[in-house]
């Protein structure tokens, strides 16, 4: 699989400004509304960066499987996408994370995404942004996968040789 060149990497963004500008926000709205409530600021605000939605994965008899293969546009330094804006447009099979993906089964998402949380009625956990309220805590929590062993997809022929079991997905 090639590199594909026809794309515009975004500037370098600062994961921490999302949560600069809070302050027209109810706090702990994800206490006190469903998912299909939220406004596009607070679902956005839930997604907490740790990059987990952009592993390949891959189903067999019906489970879905991790792997440690990652999108060839995710920046494994902060997690985040490098085309966020234009993700849909240059990566064919980049999901949309909305109520359908949350509620999809077999579940693609890993069982710490906020958006699976809330759905099932839980809380956020003490290390999600919205709680700490650092952007890098989902890192220093050990819960995003800076600094696990990854592997780009460009590098990837057959990703079942990458299915990983990490207790977080």
């Amino acid at each position: 699989m090639s590199e594909q060149t026809d794309f515009v990497l975004e500037e370098e963004y600062d994961p921490q400004s999302r949560y600069r500008h809070t302050s027209d926000i109810e706090p702990e709205f994800w206490k006190k509304k469903k998912l299909e409530e939220m406004t596009p600021q607070e679902w956005e605000l839930l997604c907490d960066g740790c990059g987990k939605c952009c592993l390949n994965k891959v189903e067999i008899k019906g489970k879905i499987h991790f792997t440690n293969t990652y999108c060839r546009f995710l920046n494994i330094t902060n997690c985040l996408c490098k085309i966020y804006a234009h993700r849909f447009q240059k990566v064919s099979d980049c999901r949309n994370i909305d109520i359908a993906a949350v509620r999809e089964k077999p579940r693609w998402l890993p069982k710490t995404c906020a958006y699976v949380l809330i759905d099932e009625g839980k809380d956020l956990p003490p290390w999600h942004p919205l709680k700490s309220g650092m952007a890098c805590s989902v890192h220093q929590a050990g819960f995003s996968l800076k600094g696990r062993k990854l592997v780009n997809e460009s590098e990837v022929e057959d990703y079942e040789n990458y299915i990983v079991e990490w207790e977080d997905l």
